[in-house]
């Protein structure tokens, strides 16, 4: 029974967090996909100049100069309107920020779900259970080390970033053309990959 509520709750968290990103990628609200996607750019963008302290520094003396800015500001016009309207970041001062026991538990529990199922698998792939699996992987590794001689890590996450907020727009555009293409891809692939496994003994086959 604690292991169905167990796996229940993650699926409620994992179908929250699905939900939240599917928003913000298909920009469904443009205002917070906008302001989302421009943080991610602007941070990137920062790091590939700066160093993680500098980006980090610069970050809270902007935020600083902001809110000091601001309560300056505010003092000021209270003194010279008379009024008593209070610290002006008084709500957010006493907003409850602290996370729950119930949360800590919740994200904890999601972290190791994602952790245990990616290092059985990776177990999975290191121990050649499937060989063509492992095969498959190996050849990701190879091309991986294409892809970082010619990228640095930063400029992959940049391109990476921008991918996730311009590639589901265009597909939702032109689903009809991309899927025919895809499709043909994966007939390709998987073509190739009966022939692999036909030539290699004692591989496992799949069923498409």
């Amino acid at each position: 029974m604690q292991a169905t509520a167990d796996s229940t709750k993650m699926d409620c968290v994992w179908s929250n967090w699905k939900s939240q990103a599917i928003d913000l990628l298909y920009w469904r609200d443009i205002k917070q996909t906008g302001i989302v996607f421009g943080s991610f750019l602007l941070l990137l963008f920062s790091l590939t100049q700066f160093s993680v302290v500098s980006v980090v520094a610069y970050l809270a003396l902007a935020a600083l100069s902001a809110t000091i800015s601001f309560r300056i500001y505010k003092s000021v016009l209270q003194a010279v309107q008379k009024t008593d309207e209070g610290h002006p970041f008084k709500a957010y001062l006493e907003l409850e920020i602290t996370l729950s026991q119930e949360q800590i538990q919740k994200y904890t529990d999601c972290l190791q779900f994602y952790v245990n199922n990616t290092l059985k698998e990776l177990r999975r792939l290191f121990l050649v259970q499937d060989l063509v699996d492992s095969l498959k992987f190996a050849v990701l590794m190879w091309l991986l080390t294409y892809v970082g001689a010619l990228f640095n890590g930063l400029t992959l996450l940049l391109m990476a970033v921008v991918s996730m907020f311009t590639l589901p727009v265009v597909y939702v555009k032109h689903q009809a053309q991309i899927d025919q293409y895809l499709g043909l891809v994966r007939t390709h692939i998987n073509a190739v990959v009966a022939k692999i496994q036909a030539k290699i003994p004692g591989a496992k086959r799949h069923t498409e």
